[in-house]
């Protein structure tokens, strides 16, 4: 490999990550920008003053309610994809493919037909138009990965480390907290990444189990889009990008230094 070569490489990936949200900010910071031109017209400042503005109170508000159900969807993922995970990855049983199958349906199933089958379970259940609704609509497209994230961990997981510590008197807790967290833990982030970046950037679902009265910041994105105002719409969808951008930067700084082990 010629020394020019990973430089040129390390400077082009950041380059193509970003090169998406030059039109952004470039939107973001215009008053005016027509076809053809190839940049603004006229630049200005009226999209941010508008956000942080007028419509300040409602985009936090929205900003925060994205949060709160990404949050609480990850979690609640992770939860309950970790003994699934394991149960899968450890143990050989009857109508294990099956049940992996049924794992799978939530993402090869088109999220509109889930999203509407769904509602009208939630409907009944008074679970329409709430938070717990849209949390739990999310996890059926979240819980998938999870499962799936776990299920490789433990298949490389060696539960004799289980057995030496039970041996020499280790409690439950001690076994979880000592021996299964540390062996498990760069899973456990990657799956509650894939949730949390998942819930986060859910629309559509949200917009048919919430109803609108569940504003995400996707829900007010859209709409935005669909007014025609460009410049607020780029400068909302900066502040949309950051939170999974700050999340993803620190789980992968995280995730840099540190391996499973404990493996077979």
């Amino acid at each position: 490999m010629k020394p020019w070569f990973k430089p040129m490489i390390v400077w082009l990936i950041p380059l193509a990550i970003c090169l998406p949200f030059i039109p952004l900010v470039l939107w973001s910071l215009s008053d005016r920008w027509f076809y053809p031109a190839l940049g603004p017209q006229t630049w200005g400042l009226r999209a941010w003053l508008y956000v942080f503005g007028s419509a300040g109170a409602q985009i936090i508000a929205s900003l925060l309610q994205s949060i709160l159900v990404a949050t609480i969807t990850a979690f609640t993922s992770v939860i309950i994809g970790t003994p699934a995970g394991r149960a899968l990855g450890l143990y050989d049983f009857k109508g294990k493919d099956f049940i992996s199958l049924l794992f799978m349906l939530p993402v090869i199933v088109p999220p509109l037909c889930v999203a509407m089958g769904l509602h009208l379970w939630f409907i009944r259940l008074s679970l329409a138009e709430t938070y717990v609704g849209v949390i739990l609509v999310h996890l059926t497209f979240c819980l998938p990965y999870s499962i799936f994230v776990m299920w490789g961990v433990f298949s490389n997981y060696n539960p004799d480390y289980e057995h030496q510590a039970r041996s020499l008197g280790a409690s439950s807790g001690q076994i979880v907290l000592k021996i299964i967290l540390p062996f498990t833990m760069p899973g456990l982030i990657v799956a509650g990444l894939f949730s949390f970046l998942l819930s986060w950037s859910q629309y559509l679902s949200t917009l048919i189990i919430g109803g609108g009265r569940v504003t995400t910041l996707p829900i007010m994105l859209f709409a935005l889009m669909a007014s025609g105002d460009r410049p607020v719409a780029g400068a909302v969808s900066i502040i949309f990008v950051l939170p999974a951008l700050i999340v993803l930067l620190f789980s992968a700084r995280y995730l840099g230094g540190r391996s499973v082990v404990g493996v077979r």
